[in-house]
């Protein structure tokens, strides 16, 4: 194949991605728009009337479901800035990142947790919040009101994902610890589930990958969000590690420098 008609192909692709990514930059007005209605509903009860229990419930079910779909958003643009090599670096508290993540998170898996950790005290409550839940937070003091300078967005959407598959694969407890070693960022998420065999660690970062139905050890769902994950961590000149025993759970270490350079900021 020739110079130019692999230029070609390169331009067709380029086309291609930017309206997939313009389709998916337009459904965020309809969403917000959904979401505008649904909270007025919800809040507004002297305008648009009382509401059943029953209807509330699905409102709030349906609102829920809206947020979800607003992260997918977000999340598949900011990896569309990934493909172009996109990095934003901003100074910020790493307890905000941290906040701000399990706030998240919680508010679509457990809207209490996440109005106690909105009203936590410093990080020994916050701790105690999420220690009731079996999420134990392992970080220094120090390190909490550190400011690092990172691309946040890249940096949460991170957290997010691996914090979401480690409570959807826990059994008991979850561990996320947050640590510095010399100029880097170290990130470890721990769950205590059935853990990965080893023929499937190198796999499950592939994009839509599946282990067989039929599988004992289904890891189903890990696919789109760890090769996601992976081309983040890569994309700040980071690292993604797995260490997963089968029955013992698994555990997904990041490194991500805290210094960059011109060849790393593009």
């Amino acid at each position: 194949m020739g110079n130019d008609q692999v230029k070609e192909q390169d331009s067709e692709l380029q086309r291609k991605r930017i309206k997939i990514d313009l389709l998916i930059h337009d459904l965020k007005v309809p969403l917000a728009v959904i979401e505008a209605g649904i909270t007025s509903l919800l809040r507004r009860t002297e305008k648009y009337g009382p509401l059943t229990e029953k209807q509330e419930k699905v409102l709030l079910r349906t609102l829920r479901n809206i947020k979800v779909s607003k992260t997918l958003v977000n999340d598949t643009l900011e990896l569309g800035k990934s493909r172009e090599g996109i990095v934003n670096p901003l100074e910020f508290e790493i307890s905000k990142l941290i906040e701000q993540t399990l706030i998240e998170i919680f508010d679509l898996a457990d809207s209490r947790i996440s109005e106690n950790i909105k009203s936590c005290i410093g990080l020994q409550q916050l701790k105690e919040v999420l220690q009731k839940k079996g999420f134990l937070l392992f970080i220094d003091e120090e390190i909490w009101f550190e400011k690092v300078c990172l691309d946040e967005v890249k940096t949460k959407q991170i957290l997010r994902n691996l914090l979401s598959n480690a409570l959807k694969y826990r059994e008991n407890q979850l561990k996320l610890s947050v640590d510095k070693e010399g100029d880097w960022l170290i990130i470890s998420v721990k769950d205590d589930g059935e853990g990965i065999p080893s023929a499937y660690h190198k796999k499950i970062f592939d994009s839509y990958f599946q282990m067989d139905v039929n599988d004992f050890h289904s890891v189903r769902g890990h696919g789109l969000g760890l090769a996601g994950v992976m081309v983040l961590v890569e994309d700040m000149c980071g690292k993604l590690i797995l260490e997963s025993e089968e029955g013992k759970g698994a555990k997904f270490l990041v490194k991500v420098p805290l210094t960059f350079s011109p060849s790393t900021v593009r």
